[in-house]
């Protein structure tokens, strides 16, 4: 019996002396596996994590409650940061992501910035202080490089969706805004219009930019003119729209079509034009992007890009949950496809036969 004791003693011992390095060999990974999962870090896989933590139990290197906390670490919480809640475009895009999460086991904690520095630092800082798990982020600016140091230093993952920042590694989902542009642009100058006018969203956003240079692009090798006094930068939303038809309306002459860089913004632009009786598209040809207005709506006669953006905000999840469970990879750029919506608000005719 003393013999016995004298094992358990000794193996009582060996138990309290095993190291993160013993671990790693008993798991079969490198000691900096056993440290990232033993620190609660990302990085590493949920299928691994369980590995390390229930062999270092098993080893003596923790106590069984600790292992339970590091378990359950995870918040099982998304970050959504939109631009506005109100424009629907962003609507849609929070609707689907929080399906998507939930599919996966996750709640979505989301907050719109309305394009304001200072609101995004302050939601920024609420997420890292909330613990969520990742970040789906739809707001970034090119001088946004901070909120990316500080989401980083707190080992975060998150995934940049419709705009992002140029020439950052980190994960990106949208469309290609530019050739849709090219495309759209090119419909409304087949009608023979020569007089165009843009009203684009905000300058800093890399989508709204992408989407002017497609828009001037293809005005370029049309030989089309596109002067300064015709491209109008305003806030995603029909009263951003509305403004800026406010300013074209009071100019002399006026276009004989509007390029519009979002659906909201073309809303706004054919309401004001209606308050002052012109015609769409028998005075001013319109046309919109972004594909929000279902056929029920009394916009959905307007011409427009339709983007994917359930499927957006699943592929962004997708990404961003491989990044949690430390399985994401390199980097990628996802470019989903867009789709011309013809309507009548370019001139086109009213189509009574779906196309194909």
């Amino acid at each position: 019996m003393a013999a016995t004791d004298k094992q358990v003693q000794k193996a009582g011992i060996r138990a309290l002396r095993v190291s993160a390095a013993d671990v790693a060999r008993a798991v079969g990974v490198s000691p900096a596996t056993v440290s990232y999962v033993l620190n609660g870090r990302d990085g590493v896989s949920q299928e691994m994590r369980e590995r390390v933590l229930k062999t270092a139990q098993e080893l003596g290197h923790i106590p069984s409650a600790r292992a339970r906390r590091l378990r359950e670490q995870r918040t099982r919480v998304i970050g959504l940061v939109l631009t506005d809640i109100a424009n629907p475009f962003y609507t849609e895009i929070a609707a689907g992501t929080v399906d998507s999460a939930r599919a996966r086991g996750y709640e979505v904690f989301f907050a719109h910035t309305q394009e304001n520095a200072e609101t995004l630092d302050n939601v920024i800082d609420t997420m890292i202080a909330r613990n969520v798990d990742g970040v789906v982020l739809t707001v970034l600016h090119p001088d946004d490089g901070e909120v990316i140091r500080r989401i980083r230093r707190a080992h975060i993952p998150f995934v940049q969706l419709s705009r992002r920042i140029p020439f950052l590694e980190a994960d990106f989902v949208g469309i290609d805004d530019s050739a849709a542009a090219v495309e759209l642009m090119h419909h409304v100058l087949d009608h023979g219009y020569e007089d165009v006018a843009l009203v684009a969203g905000p300058r800093n956003s890399t989508a709204s930019a992408a989407r002017v240079d497609g828009f001037r692009a293809a005005a370029r090798a049309r030989r089309i003119p596109l002067p300064a006094d015709r491209i109008t930068s305003t806030y995603l939303s029909e009263a951003g729209g509305r403004r800026a038809a406010s300013r074209l309306l009071d100019a002399d002459p006026l276009p004989r079509a509007i390029v519009c860089g979002s659906d909201a913004i073309a809303a706004g632009v054919i309401g004001a034009l209606a308050l002052r009786g012109v015609r769409v598209p028998e005075d001013v040809a319109v046309t919109g992007f972004d594909g929000l207005f279902p056929e029920a709506s009394p916009l959905a006669a307007l011409t427009t890009v339709n983007q994917p953006r359930r499927d957006m905000a699943g592929v962004a999840l997708d990404l961003l949950v491989h990044r949690i469970d430390g399985v994401g990879g390199a980097y990628q750029s996802l470019i989903q496809p867009h789709e011309l919506r013809i309507g009548t608000t370019c001139g086109c005719p009213l189509r009574t036969e779906p196309i194909g």
